[in-house]
């Protein structure tokens, strides 16, 4: 029931405490009475789900604190003339602590909710907030000179510059909400009358089979340009309600309960959010940005043993383990052409992923979903392995990421696929949205180029190693004098005249300080294509002979492929250095057109890789082999 009485009162009743605790997060009045104001009226074009929660102002506080944070943040933390010095000095000592920090106390201070609210509304565990409490408080009041006692009273002198602030009345505020809605009514429309002109159809659902979108908008090739853009309408792009909701997450886990854990603008902490991530904001200068991370997980039986009256006895417990977690991150650019280098700049974060022990698994290309959509596959070998699986797109002004973090392996391509379209078509028809969503298609691709030079192989690329801690380090590329990837079989030189780029590098593990011979090396260079061919067919006839002169060495051919341009060959070497001692040796040789490369891998005291994980790490040097800057 939208009751205009109710909406009234709610609004006169919070509006002053919510306009200090933003006043007092940003130092800003005209963008703290902006976004408190415009944050009323998004409630009341939500007003039929607002009003039925039990604490509508914890609906929109989060929605008032982001959009003053995101106004102000276009200058340095603003200052008003005439302010007296004690407000004066209360906003300098706050603008001194980070935003966690700052959050932590002006809630904690101003605001009714208790610690676990206050710790759900910035975003984190209760823990991280009562030490943030603790440190803000502590330099609030160093830096104002007085008992931490006194810091309620400072933030409520600052309610002194607001006095004189006038609220539009509440039928202004419920017009504005009005005109949001109609304007996302007339969007939706817009898609379904185009929709149903081409196809004549309504796109079917078969739940969550990632091809099919159930009731979700979705178009096949039909751009939807967006309304006129201004202050106003930007906003609209970024309600919460655009973002995936329990319905479209169970397509990462049948059987799952899904539990929304946070909603925020991304405001608090270091911002990185998801593996991978190297800054806040793919686009620093965005125009804003939403990020909602939810958690599915399911009630397992555990066995635990428990000590009573100096007995142990064993007893079954049902408790709540997370399986999946689900990141989505939305971030709005002032035009496409800035998103479009938010996009690029997204897929370098995943594409080399700096995270340790994180290795690119797969990259897919996705059609139909926005003006650009990829899909990259990871897994982490650190702590508690699990897969990552990260798809993101670009939509007019929006990039769009979904990262789905899994205790197995990542989701697989059209899985993610079904998901980024959903979460596409969620935000289709809002201002700044360009191209919706048809029935994802998805193809596996090579990986994007990396590193300098392009053409070699990164860490992101490599395997976990049993036996092995910390992570892969590569020492810098360098002129092939010496080639460690070869054996004494074949003694392969890559320092021959003619030869371009012809450069070598080994990754170790830098922490295991007791191996001497563990290593993987890679060894590249171009020729022209008659001699790359005669230089891989002599490397195999080498290895052949090795193995058939029975000189201590046997030879097991684990792939031998030729296909067009490209062949390779790996092999798995027995070479025997005593009479009591062997060395297993791994070893690749491949080609793709004029580019040749060469891999080999040294097990050392229990350190190793399985032979389908060195498979890989072979497949994916040739992947990367056209890349290298003569190649073509």
């Amino acid at each position: 029931m939208r009751s205009p009485d109710a909406f009234d009162a709610f609004y006169a009743g919070s509006r002053d405490r919510l306009l200090l605790e933003t006043y007092a997060l940003t130092g800003d009045v005209p963008a703290a009475r902006t976004a408190v104001r415009d944050a009323f009226a998004v409630a009341w074009q939500h007003w039929g789900k607002v009003s039925r929660l039990e604490d509508p102002e914890a609906w929109v506080r989060p929605l008032a604190h982001g959009r003053a944070q995101r106004r102000h943040t276009a200058r340095p933390w603003h200052r008003e003339k005439g302010l007296d010095d004690s407000v004066r000095a209360t906003l300098e000592a706050l603008s001194r602590l980070s935003t966690l920090e700052r959050k932590a106390v002006v809630l904690t201070t101003l605001s009714p909710l208790p610690m676990d609210e206050i710790a759900r509304t910035i975003g984190v565990p209760r823990r991280e907030a009562e030490r943030a409490l603790q440190s803000g408080t502590s330099q609030f009041a160093l830096a104002r000179e007085v008992p931490s006692t006194h810091v309620r009273r400072l933030l409520e002198e600052l309610r002194v510059p607001l006095a004189a602030e006038r609220w539009p009345r509440s039928t202004i505020v419920r017009r504005q909400g009005t005109a949001r809605r109609r304007t996302h009514t007339v969007a939706a429309v817009g898609v379904a009358v185009a929709a149903l002109l081409v196809s004549g159809t309504v796109v079917a659902s078969g739940g969550a089979e990632p091809s099919t979108l159930e009731r979700e908008a979705a178009t096949t090739g039909i751009t939807v340009k967006a309304p006129e853009q201004s202050e106003e309408t930007t906003d609209l792009a970024l309600d919460e309600a655009t973002l995936l909701e329990e319905e479209q997450l169970r397509r990462y886990g049948r059987g799952l309960t899904w539990t929304e854990r946070s909603t925020s603008a991304n405001l608090g902490g270091d911002g990185r959010v998801v593996p991978c991530q190297l800054e806040r904001f793919a686009d620093p200068a965005g125009v804003g940005a939403l990020v909602r991370t939810s958690e599915g997980s399911q009630r397992v039986t555990r066995t635990v043993k428990v000590k009573r009256q100096g007995r142990t006895r064993t007893q079954q417990r049902r408790v709540r383990e997370v399986r999946s977690t689900v990141t989505e991150f939305v971030e709005l650019s002032a035009d496409a052409q800035r998103a479009g280098a938010a996009y690029d700049t997204a897929l370098r974060w995943y594409a080399e992923c700096q995270d340790p022990r994180t290795q690119l698994i797969s990259t897919h290309r996705v059609r139909r979903v926005g003006d650009d959509a990829v899909i990259l596959s990871l897994r982490s070998w650190a702590g508690r392995p699990g897969g990552i699986s990260v798809a993101l797109a670009r939509s007019g002004q929006a990039l769009v990421t979904t990262v789905v973090r899994t205790q197995g392996g990542a989701p697989d391509a059209r899985t993610a696929a079904g998901g980024l379209a959903a979460s596409v078509n969620r935000l289709c028809g809002s201002p700044g949205v360009g191209t919706c969503a048809g029935p994802p298609g998805t193809a596996r691709v090579s990986p994007y180029p990396v590193g300098r030079p392009a053409g070699m192989l990164a860490a992101v690329d490599l395997p976990p190693v049993s036996g092995a801690r910390g992570p892969w380090v590569g020492t810098d590329p360098e002129r092939a004098r010496t080639n460690f990837a070869s054996t004494r079989c074949d003694n392969t030189r890559f320092d021959g005249k003619g030869l371009k780029h012809n450069l070598t590098r080994t990754f170790l593990f830098p922490a295991n300080t007791q191996v001497d011979t563990f290593g993987l090396t890679q060894t590249v260079a171009t020729m022209p294509d008659k001699r790359a061919v005669a230089f891989v067919a002599e490397v195999r006839d080498r290895i052949r002979r090795c193995g058939q002169a029975n000189l201590g060495t046997s030879v097991d051919t684990l792939v031998q492929r030729s296909r067009g341009q490209q062949e390779i060959t790996i092999w798995d070497l027995d070479i025997e250095i005593s009479d009591s001692r062997s060395v297993e040796f791994l070893m690749a040789i491949m080609r793709d057109g004029k580019a040749v490369s060469q891999l080999g891998f040294t097990p050392d005291q229990g350190m190793t890789i399985a032979r389908a994980d060195f498979t890989a790490v072979a497949e994916r040097a040739l992947d990367r082999l056209s890349d290298l800057p003569s190649a073509r």
